[in-house]
């Protein structure tokens, strides 16, 4: 291990690498790179977003101004370095991850922000699973990054149940530009790039037909490396597809041959998702919707001319929040009876400090700094759940890790600020319990929840025994042998969400709630999934004071009229009159997912 740890400010108050995993399997690492040392952004924009201190006149490029502030911008804040330069595909290795989590549990943090992730797997091969787990043993809440897989279902990751695991939703800030077609259409987009040179109209002309003489069709189409020619594309704006390479790449390679600027249009999978990136060129994003427009123009003249105007910041889009199309979706592979993700949370276009070490683009010729950039993933969601873990620490400091998740879960809310449900970037439908999990974060709804679904470190241990783990496999996660009970179940794991694999006839599932407010008697509220009648028994729960517990059995029926082999959504709800306690449902019937 090699560290810097010590005073450095009253903010950031230590800094660790841990690279002897990696070392072991790249054979090491250049001298600049050997360091805590932030050298591509992404642990600065993520830190500062969970922590960071409150600082006026922050922006983009002059674009977003205004003051920005961490989750708990009074935290005190450690950093742990674990990834490095990729190697085949792999630059943040179990081993050094691991060690991390055993240094922040002897730091004494209250809280662990880890925006990564890899495929999911069984949690005994799964490093950061458990280093988790011994992090909860200790007190402390794991928040993790869903994973930027989707809009594909099945695609979450760091699935464990004892760590909070957050999807990515928009905000209702657009970094507005518009595309001006000759034809008259005008078309909204995003971008942080500069205006065009001049206020006019420029040829288009699409990647396919900039096509380079040694590149396919589908390569030019792209954008991708040497796949345009500068004969076609110079001062021209080129269309590219948006897929298989980065989008600020498809800019980079328009720029190398002398395009006046870009128009980057979705392809399906993305949808309305439009994500703001600081482009080498003039560009703009726009939805596959609108890009099919683009297409359809150029393909119907011979002259096809268009203009990309200058981004402005525009507040209070609608609707918003909406789920991004890359944020990946459950089911959960490993353990289907488990609802990942946990919850959902600002991830698309959002503006946090960044290292002015490199450019935004971290192209060699964009000599460009800035220290504020936007970022868009499930790891810039991942902090700011963290910074409101933070603030639930301060506020409620016996709180266990599993209280602090499910009020954060418990509260949230699945309508946008249109007060209809949230949809899903990917195709503008209803969004599901498998992209936003519980819903959008309400941080103070969470202060208060009334009621939370606790667990101890034996529940989690059992939830293993359940998942069919024997005493070897157990070992890792305890602190040494660990006897399972003889009966144990998965569906009557205290979880904040109810999922059912399998719903053939009846099934009836167990959960238990702890009053952390004031005494009173909470009435439960069900909306039923398509096609299952859903019963509450007892109904009604009274509690005389903090702390009191109750238990419940919620049981489930399937009508089986005009229903199919597929999920189904619901929530229960418990209320006082004041405090609104939902967990969402999930129900698949019959076959095995």
């Amino acid at each position: 291990m090699n560290e810097s740890l010590g005073n450095l400010c009253r903010k950031l108050i230590g800094a660790r690498y841990f690279n002897k995993g990696y070392i072991a399997h790249a054979g090491g690492l250049t001298s600049s790179d050997d360091s805590a040392r932030d050298i591509d952004g992404h642990g600065t924009h993520t830190l500062s977003t969970a922590g960071g201190n409150f600082v006026p006149g922050a922006n983009v490029f002059g674009l977003g101004n205004g003051t920005a502030r961490g989750g708990s911008p009074k935290a005190r804040v450690a950093s742990y370095k674990v990834c490095w330069p990729p190697v085949n595909g792999s630059g943040c290795f179990d081993a050094d991850i691991m060690k991390a989590f055993d240094m922040a549990i002897h730091d004494g943090v209250d809280v662990l922000s880890v925006s990564l992730g890899g495929e999911p797997s069984d949690y005994f091969n799964d490093g950061l699973a458990i280093g988790a787990l011994h992090a909860v043993k200790n007190g402390i809440t794991v928040v993790c990054s869903a994973g930027n897989s989707g809009p594909m279902d099945g695609t979450v990751t760091n699935t464990a149940p004892w760590i909070l695991t957050v999807g990515a939703s928009t905000v209702d800030r657009e970094f507005e530009t518009f595309v001006e077609l000759r034809n008259g259409k005008r078309l909204q987009g995003t971008s942080l790039s500069s205006p065009l040179s001049e206020k006019k109209f420029y040829p288009l002309i699409t990647g396919k037909q900039a096509k380079a003489v040694n590149a396919s069709e589908a390569d030019a189409l792209l954008c991708k490396p040497k796949s345009l020619d500068h004969e076609k594309a110079k001062g021209k704006v080129v269309v590219c597809l948006k897929g298989e390479t980065a989008r600020m790449d498809k800019g980079y390679q328009a720029a190398l041959v002398g395009a006046a600027g870009m128009i980057l249009c979705n392809d399906k999978a993305g949808g309305s998702e439009i994500i703001a990136d600081p482009h080498v060129l003039p560009a703009a994003q726009i939805s596959y919707t609108d890009g099919l427009a683009v297409f359809a123009y150029i393909n119907s003249t011979d002259h096809a001319l268009g203009y990309i105007s200058c981004p402005t910041a525009k507040l209070g889009t609608k609707p918003a929040p909406f789920m991004a199309a890359f944020s990946s979706r459950g089911p959960n592979t490993v353990t289907s009876e488990i609802l990942k993700p946990d919850i959902t949370a600002p991830g698309v276009n959002i503006i946090a400090a960044f290292s002015e070490a490199i450019s935004p683009t971290d192209f060699d010729f964009d000599k460009r700094k800035s220290p504020f950039i936007t970022e868009s993933g499930t790891s810039m969601s991942c902090p700011h759940v963290a910074g409101v873990v933070g603030l639930l620490k301060t506020l409620h400091p016996d709180w266990s890790p599993a209280a602090i998740r499910s009020a954060i879960m418990t509260t949230a809310r699945t309508r946008a600020n249109t007060m209809t449900p949230m949809v899903d970037g990917r195709d503008g439908l209803e969004a599901t319990p498998f992209s936003y999990g519980a819903g959008h974060i309400r941080p103070n709804r969470a202060q208060g929840p009334g009621l939370v679904f606790d667990l101890s470190i034996n529940d989690y241990l059992d939830f293993l025994c359940a998942s069919g783990y024997n005493s070897t496999m157990i070992e890792p996660f305890s602190d040494g042998p660990y006897k399972c009970p003889e009966s144990t179940s998965i569906v009557d794991f205290n979880n904040p969400s109810i999922t059912i694999r399998q719903l053939r006839n009846s099934m009836s599932v167990i959960r238990k709630v702890k009053n952390v407010g004031l005494p009173g008697t909470y009435a439960a509220h069900v909306r039923e999934p398509y096609g299952i009648s859903v019963s509450v028994e007892p109904n009604i729960l009274t509690f005389e004071k903090e702390g009191d517990e109750k238990s419940f059995k919620v049981t489930f029926e399937a009508r089986w009229d005009g229903v199919t082999e597929d999920y189904e959504f619901g929530s229960l709800t418990w209320t006082d009159g004041r405090h609104y306690v939902r967990s969402p449902i999930v129900v698949a019937f019959g076959g095995d997912y």
